[in-house]
């Protein structure tokens, strides 16, 4: 499991990358032809990952629960982040994988609610859950970069 935390964490500095030099409003641009922004995009990463190893594990989320209602699958960007608001949100990118690591080697993970995802594929345990996260976060990043190249 260490390579699925690496892949995670590597994932998430990429991600940092990609919003180095890019302004607030930057950030909250919806292009033609897309459906959410930047911004959107970050928050909905760092929620999902808390939705699809702690809730599934009936463990308490570690962000707060307004990024998860404005953030979680099925939504649309309708928050306008302040500066030292989406700052909160880049620490929780970087940060909670190592969180993660810490409790996954903790044994903290002990029962997981099986889960199907909208590509068909089903989570029936935190190492699945895992592995699908890091491939869901490979998708936003691929969409955060197609949406630099219309800012």
């Amino acid at each position: 499991m260490k390579t699925q935390f690496d892949i995670l964490r590597t994932s998430r500095n990429l991600i940092l990358k990609e919003l180095e030099n890019l302004s607030l409003e930057q950030i909250h641009v919806i292009p033609s032809g897309f459906k959410n922004n930047i911004a959107w995009n970050v928050a909905h990463i760092v929620v999902t990952q808390q939705l699809l190893h702690y809730k599934l594990s009936d463990l308490n989320c570690l962000c707060p629960d307004d990024l998860i209602e404005q953030h979680k699958k099925g939504t649309l960007p309708t928050k306008t982040f302040t500066q030292e608001e989406f700052d909160e949100v880049k620490e929780l990118l970087l940060g909670l994988p190592d969180t993660l690591e810490e409790d996954f080697n903790a044994g903290i993970f002990e029962n997981f609610t099986s889960y199907p995802t909208s590509t068909g594929f089903v989570l029936d345990s935190i190492k699945t859950a895992i592995n699908f996260n890091n491939f869901h976060e490979g998708i936003h990043y691929g969409i955060i970069r197609a949406i630099k190249k219309f800012l």
